[in-house]
């Protein structure tokens, strides 16, 4: 579905490695270098002051937006998407890209993909989850 939506995704190593210690868990991950469409890289510099709360990934995901103006960062965390708001970084979230792919007609309903990801242990706010199946139509 990303290739579907965005075509290349630029992935931070610090976010691969993040993958690799998920994988190394028993998660299911992407095969991030058998991907043609994703490309692996690191920031030629560090923009971002060293925040104890925020991860590497978050970090590197940052630096590179900075790096790239007008390209889209994918964030969740919080603190992060704080600090890309402050640097005016154009960002969404794993909720939002699924938006986008039912508003484009890569996926039919949003509603059983968050249940799955709260399954897995994504934490989504009952607001949170309103809002989202308003923005999906989802909502009666």
């Amino acid at each position: 579905m990303l290739q579907n939506l965005y075509s290349t995704i630029t992935v931070p190593t610090a976010v691969q490695r993040e993958l690799g210690a998920g994988e190394a868990q028993g998660f299911r991950v992407p095969p991030c270098n058998d991907l043609s469409w994703m490309v692996i890289t690191s920031a030629k510099a560090q923009f971002l002051p060293n925040i104890t709360d925020l991860g590497d990934g978050e970090a590197e995901v940052i630096a590179l937006g900075l790096e790239n103006p007008g390209s889209l960062l994918i964030l969740d965390d919080a603190l992060g998407r704080r600090i890309a708001r402050l640097y005016r970084l154009t960002y969404t979230g794993t909720l939002g890209v699924l938006v986008r792919a039912k508003q484009l007609g890569y996926l039919d309903r949003v509603e059983p993909v968050m249940q799955a990801l709260q399954n897995h242990g994504l934490w989504i706010s009952a607001t949170v989850m309103e809002n989202i199946l308003q923005l999906a139509g989802e909502t009666s």
